[in-house]
């Protein structure tokens, strides 16, 4: 794959183009120097570099700087194709890999949700993922991360979009080590709970980095 890395004046990121025969990638990258465990966040449908509850993505890849945690985030070529976006996902991962990363976290809301499990089924770098608001389609390979990858999995009992049913049956398929949140009064985006879901992640992130001191 060919790379192009642009700083962005003024930006906490970089932008990175991963060019391959299946066309261009775009990311977002938040550098954190000499960091050996990184994050690839990625979406939903919407397409775009599109995130839950009140900007989340942008807010954690901020904060996991200090601790020294590396943050990519992926637009997807075709925001609706499960196979292409995984496709995109895990060239997310072979970046942050090539920068020096050694142990990699997912996470993704919604059709991201399925496309981080499928992402981490095809990277053995893959140690923790988190989905929010997940579907259950293309979910299947969760069953084989068992003792590789802790997941886990949030839902708000008020989503209009994709129901918290997904998120247990995901849960239920799971193997340990694993945990399913459910937020009372939550909506798809989880804008409802926005600050307490940040926590919530980062210290799965945190607990599940090799290294990390929680």
């Amino acid at each position: 794959m060919n790379v192009r890395r642009v700083p962005q004046a003024g930006e906490a990121y970089d932008i990175v183009e991963i060019e391959t025969d299946r066309g261009t990638t775009t990311c977002r990258y938040y550098e954190a120097r000499g960091a050996r465990s990184g994050v690839v966040m990625v979406g939903g449908t919407g397409g775009g570099f599109d995130t839950p509850a009140r900007e989340l993505y942008p807010r954690l890849a901020n904060d996991l700087q200090n601790d020294r945690i590396s943050t990519l985030r992926v637009q997807y070529r075709h925001p609706t194709d499960l196979v292409e976006s995984a496709v995109d996902t895990i060239l997310g991962t072979r970046y942050l890999e090539i920068q020096g990363v050694s142990a990699v976290g997912l996470v993704g809301h919604s059709l991201g949700g399925a496309v981080v499990i499928q992402a981490a089924a095809n990277d053995p770098a893959v140690g923790v993922v988190v989905t929010i608001s997940t579907q259950t389609h293309g979910t299947e390979p969760v069953a084989g991360l068992a003792g590789r990858a802790a997941i886990l999995l949030v839902h708000g009992d008020a989503d209009p979009v994709l129901p918290h049913r997904s998120s247990e049956e995901v849960y239920r398929r799971a193997h340990e080590p694993k945990r399913l949140i459910i937020y009372e009064g939550a909506g798809h985006t989880l804008d409802e709970v926005a600050e307490s879901l940040s926590v919530e992640v980062k210290a799965w992130l945190l607990k599940h980095f090799p290294g990390m001191l929680v």
